[in-house]
């Protein structure tokens, strides 16, 4: 008697080759799944992010992907289904921020954010509500910065409200499939994006408004993620869940 290997659960992972995005590549390897790794431009990342995971026995593949460009999507999920068998999760990670005043903020700057942020969750979720497998999960990423509206984030702040409203709607759309649809909201989390552009004085105030009082790390938000990924969190469903050390 021969006794087969089980197929593993499968995980697309955008912006998975650094940040809070790669932590979640680590934290759903680490809990079983096959992922795939969709990167942007820094192809040196996604392959580090994917050695790590076969380091320890797991299994990954990197897949370059502008997400807001249909066919490239269509790709990333083709490689899924080709290599590992399907798609149970889509965790969307990839993003774009640009911090300015309102009356300051270039409007072609704007433009590529929104490409990224809203068109990119967009064509996402599209991919990912023709593709998962019943039983799965999908994943936006938002901010707390939209309940905080901090001074200068209007832009960024905006993008990512329209990611929560899609949420909401993808999930109520996702009846009878057995999929749930949320969103992670993380606080001022320890990242080379989060760092950019802040003097020392600024990150100091930041890390000290949660009343953890403390910056989050990739690892408290990839936690949450791998939460909603799993069975544990499946009945969380249609909600925004926001990671941030407890900031009001």
């Amino acid at each position: 008697m021969t006794s087969e290997t089980p197929t593993p659960r499968v995980a697309i992972v955008t912006g998975g080759s650094r940040g809070i995005g790669r932590a979640v590549v680590q934290q759903l390897a680490g809990d079983g799944f096959a992922v795939v790794v969709g990167y942007a431009g820094r192809k040196d990342a996604a392959d580090e992010a994917v050695e790590e995971v076969r380091r320890v026995g797991g299994q990954a593949l990197a897949v370059q992907a502008d997400v807001a460009e249909e066919q490239q999507v269509a790709v990333l999920f083709d490689a899924a289904e080709r290599t590992f068998g399907g798609v149970d999760v889509v965790v969307h990670a990839a993003g774009r921020m640009h911090l300015a005043p309102i009356a300051e903020l270039d409007l072609d700057a704007l433009d590529s954010l929104y490409r990224t942020n809203i068109r990119g969750t967009f064509v996402v979720a599209q991919q990912a509500a023709r593709r998962i497998r019943s039983g799965g999960a999908v994943i936006n990423f938002s901010t707390s910065v939209v309940g905080l509206a901090f001074p200068g984030y209007g832009a960024y702040t905006a993008s990512k409200g329209a990611v929560e409203a899609l949420t909401l709607v993808l999930a109520r759309e996702m009846r009878g499939r057995d999929v749930s649809v949320n969103a992670v909201a993380p606080g001022p989390t320890a990242t080379a994006l989060f760092f950019e552009g802040k003097d020392e004085e600024t990150i100091a105030r930041l890390a000290a408004q949660p009343p953890l009082e403390r910056l989050g790390t990739p690892e408290d938000i990839a936690s949450v993620v791998g939460f909603l990924a799993g069975p544990a969190g499946h009945w969380v469903n249609g909600q925004v869940l926001r990671a941030n050390g407890g900031i009001i």
